[in-house]
């Protein structure tokens, strides 16, 4: 059964609120009329992104019988502060744990992985809302709206998934990279690829590309 305690329900509410800051900090800067102006927008990103990439690891883990809880890291949250002001954001917040007496590298490897992927389609899922809602944009203010939500949440959770499968100390890329070297590239390469767009040509020039504008 998928369950919560309270102690989990505040860490993931505290490390919701302080990531959307931290990645209305990196695209405003010290602007705080920007920011404010931003924040609700990012929080839809975050919010999905952040708390389902967490949700995706617990519930692998509880599919394979384990008990998982996420727990915060204030340093982690700390730095991923102190970074935002550089325009990056180091998002690692907290993790969720899995208490087992003993894991193979594959399970390991699974429930790493389960997070950068809700990332991946959730960006897809950002992307292909914007596309079909980029048409009305021109003449409606909702639709604008629509549009930028979405465009930061493709931004924020390709980012999210690319981040995460680095093979650095205890992100989820050092675990599915020690199971399955073939996996690990291909994700890294389709979270790398989605971030790397974002931050060049930017979302709507992939917009455009794809309904032929």
């Amino acid at each position: 059964m998928f369950k919560f305690t309270s102690s989990e329900i505040r860490d993931l509410f505290i490390a919701f609120v302080v990531i959307s800051l931290c990645f209305g900090i990196a695209n405003t800067g010290r602007n705080m009329a920007a920011l404010m102006n931003i924040l609700p927008m990012i929080m839809v990103g975050v919010g999905a992104g952040f708390i389902l990439h967490e949700l995706g690891h617990k519930f692998i883990s509880m599919k394979y019988g384990y008990w998982a809880e996420f727990k915060l890291w204030p340093q982690g949250l700390l730095f991923a502060l102190v970074t935002s002001f550089f325009g990056f954001v180091f998002a690692a917040p907290g993790a969720v744990y899995t208490y087992a007496n003993y894991m193979t590298d594959e399970i390991n490897g699974k429930i790493s992985i389960a997070g950068p992927i809700v990332n991946i389609i959730l960006a897809l899922i950002f992307l292909l809302i914007a596309t079909w809602v980029y048409p009305s944009a021109f003449h409606s203010e909702t639709s604008i709206l629509i549009v930028n939500i979405c465009a930061l949440g493709y931004s924020i959770n390709s980012f999210l998934a690319a981040f995460n499968l680095l093979p650095i100390g205890n992100l989820d890329g050092s675990k599915v990279l020690n199971w399955n070297i073939g996996i690990w590239l291909i994700t890294i390469a389709i979270a790398g690829l989605m971030t790397a767009l974002s931050m060049t040509i930017g979302v709507e020039n992939i917009i455009r590309l794809i309904i032929g504008f």
